[in-house]
């Protein structure tokens, strides 16, 4: 079966759904840009800052400010931007930029759960919409009759709107799963990395607050 056959058989509902995927496949390719962007260079950079911030502060701070198109990147430097607070007004900015990195983290989601549930529903539409035009030609007396086979093929042409759907919904439903699964490591990540720059800031404000005393 041909893709202009595929389109002509697949009635209206072919259209959105082409749509539909065309546009998943741009979110895909987004998302797996910047999922490889953060496996490449998150844990090198972060790891690397953590041990200059121990030694200087200050120079550790402007290197990672060349590194903002990371979310963790930014979470530190809008943590880090606060002068002089207690570590306890560290933790609560530093848990509020995460909070604010989310929907970074989570972008396109709600646009892969819209598909993953229209594209099925959007091919049984067609399905029937095709049935519909199919049985309407057959009358009473048709039964064994040339007509009554192409009927039979007109059934079958029907059901490509379903497959396609299928296809689009299923394609779809992996690679959100994959990123959903990214999404969950990149927490975990920025939890572990957040409670190990919470120990180095501590020491940071120790040793700023026993120079002021002196």
């Amino acid at each position: 079966m041909g893709i202009s056959t595929v389109f002509k058989s697949g009635g209206v509902v072919v259209w959105p759904l082409l749509a539909a995927s065309i546009l998943v496949v741009t979110l895909i390719l987004e998302r797996s840009w910047f999922w490889w962007q953060v496996s490449q260079h998150q844990e090198r950079i972060i790891n690397t800052f953590l041990v200059d911030y121990g030694k200087q502060p200050k120079v550790a701070i402007e290197t990672l400010r060349k590194q903002q198109s990371l979310p963790i990147g930014r979470i530190f430097l809008a943590a880090l931007a606060l002068e002089q607070a207690t570590p306890d007004e560290f933790k609560l900015a530093l848990e509020s930029a995460a909070q604010a990195e989310i929907p970074v983290l989570k972008r396109f989601g709600t646009v892969f759960e819209t598909v993953v549930g229209l594209a099925p529903l959007l091919g049984l539409l067609g399905t029937i919409l095709g049935l519909i035009s199919a049985l309407s030609y057959v009358q009473i007396g048709d039964v064994g009759t040339a007509r009554a086979s192409g009927v039979t093929a007109g059934i079958g042409e029907a059901l490509v709107s379903t497959a396609l759907g299928l296809v689009v919904a299923m394609v779809t439903l992996v690679f959100a799963n994959v990123f959903q699964g990214l999404y969950h490591r990149q927490r975990a990540a920025i939890a572990d990395y957040g409670g190990r720059l919470e120990i180095a800031y501590r020491r940071y404000y120790r040793q700023f607050v026993n120079r002021q005393g002196r």
